[in-house]
């Protein structure tokens, strides 16, 4: 069911690994253009973590906004805002749990990675992580991305190719220029001539990284 101003509200999301009363950590895991909850899901194997839970709310009609991320804004609207506030929804459940924002990691593909990327800057706060696979800040190319706020050395992962035909590589650096003037600590990856998808690499990265975002879990898994 859906609404005309809020068509991502009533959604379901997805959850895999630990329940969220028992979670250490949690991911949000946002889906591309045409992808699905179930689709991005399958990231969470890879990722795997003991004690952690994973996320994935389901955009309607599988998309979070109509057009291009870097289209004007409102154009992308009611679709957009409403997308923002699914992902604010899914943090407020994991916080409501017990999850602190220094724990939850946010990705996405794609315009998932756009999404996460967006919601991260316009809810600056100290996350335990995120990782846009493909993805920057929202807006057309002559906007300012400045957003306010610190985010207090969470640590950011931007993958790309370039070229690539949806998210342009000089959005993925100015992305990764703002979000460390707001104090996160970035990690970027250009991979030339590299098609419009995750690849293994990237996989092997975004373990590392999220090993890293949760040391409890890695320490725990060590002994």
């Amino acid at each position: 069911m859906t609404t005309h101003l809020d068509p991502h509200g009533n959604q379901p999301v997805r959850h895999l690994g630990a329940p969220l009363a028992e979670a250490t950590g949690a991911i949000v895991l946002l889906h591309g253009r045409g992808g699905s909850a179930d689709d991005i899901l399958r990231l969470a194997q890879p990722l795997r973590g003991e004690g952690l839970a994973y996320l994935a709310p389901q955009a309607a009609g599988n998309t979070w906004y109509p057009n291009s991320f870097l289209a004007p804004r409102e154009s992308n609207e009611p679709y957009l805002s409403s997308a923002l506030r699914k992902v604010g929804s899914v943090v407020a459940e994991l916080e409501s749990a017990g999850i602190a924002r220094d724990r939850i990691l946010i990705a996405g593909f794609s315009q998932g990675a756009c999404l996460a990327t967006e919601f991260v800057a316009s809810n600056p706060a100290r996350y335990a992580g995120l990782i846009a696979f493909t993805g920057g800040l929202i807006g057309p190319p002559d906007a300012s991305l400045h957003h306010e706020g610190s985010l207090a050395g969470t640590r950011a992962l931007f993958l790309s190719g370039d070229p690539d035909p949806h998210v342009p590589w000089q959005r993925v650096q100015a992305s990764a220029t703002e979000l460390e003037r707001m104090g996160a600590v970035i990690t970027a990856r250009r991979y030339p001539g590299r098609p419009h998808t995750i690849t293994a690499d990237e996989v092997e990265l975004a373990r590392t990284f999220v090993r890293e975002a949760f040391p409890i879990i890695s320490e725990a898994r060590a002994r």
